[in-house]
């Protein structure tokens, strides 16, 4: 049996759109997670040393947290999409694949945009050790990396939405 013949005969579109809404949370999350643990390593250092430095260095820290909420988002589109709510599931091959097709980029957007801007705020956090008075300098870098991760987001809506 190939793949195709096991999609077909195994509800394939309810599968590939329930794939589609698990990567769009999960590589979505995991980059966010990545980010997180990235700036809260070097925010950890400077809290030590001046722990009056906890509020700034929160903002740099939650900043890489937001393309897991955008991936999370995108399934919760999904499954209302697919009724999955409602019970009667029926999603066609054509549309699961779409749908599945429609998550990558918020998936993979997020996943990546997550780490890099995790590193950028790690590195605005030197910004706050050194110069606290220059760090919204620092949280404007970690922003400026959030667009792309906006882009994924509203590509994956925009395809979800429009999707038959």
């Amino acid at each position: 049996m190939t793949f195709i013949e096991f999609l077909r005969a195994n509800n394939g579109g309810f599968i590939l759109a329930l794939l589609g809404a698990a990567l769009a949370t999960g590589l979505a999350g995991i980059g966010s997670a990545r980010g997180i643990g990235i700036v809260g390593q070097a925010a950890a250092g400077v809290v030590t040393e001046d722990p009056e430095k906890f509020g700034k260095a929160l903002i740099l820290e939650l900043l890489p947290g937001t393309q897991g909420l955008y991936g999370f988002v995108i399934t919760l589109i999904i499954l209302i999409k697919i009724n999955i709510f409602g019970g009667n599931v029926t999603v066609d091959l054509t549309q699961g694949f779409l749908i599945f097709m429609a998550s990558l980029p918020i998936a993979i957007a997020g996943w990546r945009s997550a780490i890099s801007q995790g590193k950028t705020a790690a590195a605005g956090i030197q910004i706050l050790a050194k110069k606290p008075e220059h760090s919204t300098k620092g949280i404007i870098l970690a922003v400026m990396v959030e667009t792309y991760a906006l882009l994924g987001f509203v590509a994956s809506i925009l395809m979800i939405t429009f999707i038959k």
